[in-house]
């Protein structure tokens, strides 16, 4: 089973929560809006504890750094290829619009032989929670309703 980590970043903004959702990098997900955005996130590596692998993914894809003992649980949810997403929340801020960060290599295009480089992540956006809950992956959704849970819950 492939699991991954990543971090919900979220800021306040005049009495409005968003969050900070990541848009695919490479040609596969170039056209593509509604349900192709995530969490900033990554696979595990052997052995690593889930909010270290959510710590070090936010800074890879993003360049944020955030303390993985400061991460709040936010669960697990299984996206629709199997995957398990373990989810962590974080108040923080980080620039909006193209990011540099890591890249993956693939054919491009397809059966060309030409291999290409193309960033995890090629852009972030503060958003609305209704915002997106349309632009997020299906699964991830669950995500954004927990952090309100828990923030409607702090306030209590």
């Amino acid at each position: 089973m492939v699991q991954s980590a990543g971090v919900l970043l979220y800021r306040r903004r005049n009495e409005v929560i968003e969050v900070l959702i990541a848009h695919p990098g490479g040609p596969i997900w170039a056209g593509r809006d509604a349900g192709a955005w995530s969490i900033p996130k990554g696979e595990l590596d052997e052995y690593e504890a889930p909010s270290l692998a959510a710590a070090r993914e936010l800074l890879e894809e993003v360049g944020v750094v955030v303390d993985a003992g400061s991460l709040v649980p936010l669960g697990t949810v299984r996206q629709a290829g199997g995957k398990v997403v373990h989810g962590f929340a974080a108040e923080g801020d980080a620039p909006e619009g193209p990011v540099s960060g890591s890249t993956f290599e693939m054919e491009w295009p397809p059966r060309s032989g030409r291999i290409r480089a193309f960033p995890e992540v090629d852009r972030v956006a503060w958003v609305g929670p209704e915002t997106a809950r349309g632009k997020l992956v299906t699964a991830q959704v669950e995500l954004v309703d927990r952090l309100l849970q828990l923030l409607d819950g702090s306030r209590e």
